[in-house]
C-alpha cells in the first residue's frame, strides 16, 4: 500500500471523523515546524505527512480510493471508483488510457489554517513568506513565534486549542401554521437554497428539500432546528437553520395555552331563557352543547378535553371555553318594560 496514512495519523482503519480530528489536532501541534526549531527538517517532513494523511482520510472519496487501491491509486496509477469530484482531485482523459485520478496534496500550512481557523496570522508576518509553503521555508508566521507564551499562554504538550472556526449566527424563518395543523399535526416540505464548498474552498449553489414534522399541540414560538444548513464558507461552521412556528388567525377559535376559546353572539332573550351551542371542532366533529343556566356577561361554559392536544401528555387535551357576547336591545317600548318588570319582580 505504500504510505500507511492510518499509521501516520495513529488511528485504526475504522476511525470516525471525530477520531481523525482529535489525532490530527494533537500531532499537528506536536510536529509543527515552529514548535521544533532544533529539528526543523524532521518536523517539516512529519508535519507534511500528518497533513497529507488527514486530507486523505477526512475526505470520503479519497479515503475510499486509498482503502481500495492504496497510495498508488490516489496518485494516478489506477482509475477511481467514480468520475468527477471537487477539492484537489481532478479527472482527465489521457492519450493512452482511461480516466485516471490525480491526487495533489494541498499545502500543509493551508490545511492547518483551515482546521484551526487561523487565517490572518498566516502569510507575510514575521520572517514567513506569503502563499503556499511560506511558513516552512521562511521561519515563523506568527508574531513572536507561533508557539510563544504570548500567543498561546496556556498551551502545553497535552493542551487544547480553543481558537477553532467560529459558528455563523442562526438563520431564523417564520413557519406559519393554521390552528387545524397545530391541532392535528402535519408535515411540511420546504425547499432551501444554500452554498456548499469543497475542500479547496470553492462554493457552489445547491437546492435541498427538507421535511418539517409539526407535532399535535405545538405552540406559537416552537423552534425546529436543522443544524448547519446555512451557507458553507472557509473557517466558519455553517449556521443552523431555525424555523419558528407562527399561528395563523382562525375564524372561530382563539387559543389560550392548551385551551381553545369560542365567543358566541347571543340575544338577551337567549341569555335569559337558554341557548344551545352548535360547533364544528378543528378535527371536523360536530358538537352540540346545551346551556340551561342564565348567561351573564362574564359567564363561561367549560367543555373538558375539547381544547388543544398537550404535546408531552398525549392524548390529553386542554379545555374548550365558550364565552358569550350578549346583544342587548337598543330600545324597549313601555309595554315591553312593564312586561319585563312583571317577569323579573322579586
Amino acid at each position: 500500500m505504500g504510505v500507511d496514512y492510518y499509521k501516520i495519523l495513529q488511528v485504526d482503519r475504522n476511525a470516525k471523523d471525530e477520531d481523525l480530528k482529535k489525532s490530527y489536532r494533537k500531532l499537528a501541534m506536536k510536529w509543527h515546524p515552529d514548535k521544533n526549531p532544533n529539528k526543523k527538517k524532521e518536523a517539516e517532513a512529519k508535519f507534511k505527512q500528518i497533513s497529507e494523511a488527514y486530507e486523505v482520510l477526512s475526505d470520503p472519496q479519497k479515503r475510499a480510493i486509498y482503502d481500495q487501491y492504496g497510495e498508488e491509486g490516489l496518485k494516478g496509477q489506477v482509475p477511481p471508483p467514480g468520475s468527477g469530484g471537487p477539492g484537489g482531485a481532478t479527472f482527465f482523459q489521457t492519450g493512452d488510457g482511461p480516466n485516471v485520478f490525480r491526487f495533489n496534496p494541498r499545502n500543509a500550512d493551508d490545511i492547518f489554517a483551515e482546521f484551526f481557523g487561523f487565517s490572518s496570522p498566516f502569510g507575510g508576518m514575521g520572517g514567513g513568506g506569503g502563499g503556499s509553503g511560506g511558513g516552512m521555508n521562511g521561519g515563523s508566521r506568527f508574531p513572536g513565534g507561533m508557539f510563544s507564551k504570548n500567543f498561546f499562554p496556556s498551551f502545553g504538550e497535552g493542551g487544547s486549542m480553543n481558537q477553532g472556526p467560529r459558528k455563523a449566527a442562526p438563520i431564523e424563518k417564520s413557519l406559519p401554521c393554521t390552528l387545524e395543523e397545530l391541532y392535528k399535526g402535519t408535515t411540511k416540505k420546504m425547499k432551501i437554497s444554500r452554498e456548499i464548498s469543497d475542500v479547496s474552498g470553492k462554493t457552489m449553489p445547491v437546492e435541498e428539500i427538507i421535511t418539517i414534522d409539526i407535532k399535535p399541540g405545538w405552540k406559537k414560538g416552537t423552534k425546529i432546528t436543522f443544524p448547519e444548513k446555512g451557507n458553507e464558507q472557509p473557517n466558519v461552521i455553517p449556521a443552523d437553520l431555525v424555523f419558528i412556528v407562527d399561528e395563523k388567525p382562525h375564524e372561530i377559535f382563539t387559543r389560550d395555552g392548551n385551551d381553545l376559546i369560542l365567543t358566541q353572539k347571543i340575544t338577551l332573550m337567549e341569555a335569559l331563557t337558554g341557548y344551545t351551542v352548535h360547533l364544528t371542532t378543528l378535527d371536523g366533529r360536530n358538537l352540540t352543547i346545551p346551556i340551561n343556566n342564565v348567561i351573564h356577561s362574564n359567564y363561561e361554559e367549560v367543555v373538558p378535553r375539547e381544547g388543544m392536544p398537550i404535546p408531552k401528555e398525549l392524548p390529553k387535551k386542554g379545555d374548550l371555553r365558550i364565552k358569550f357576547d350578549i346583544k342587548f336591545p337598543k330600545r324597549l317600548t313601555a309595554d315591553q318594560k312593564a312586561g319585563i318588570k312583571r317577569l323579573l319582580a322579586p
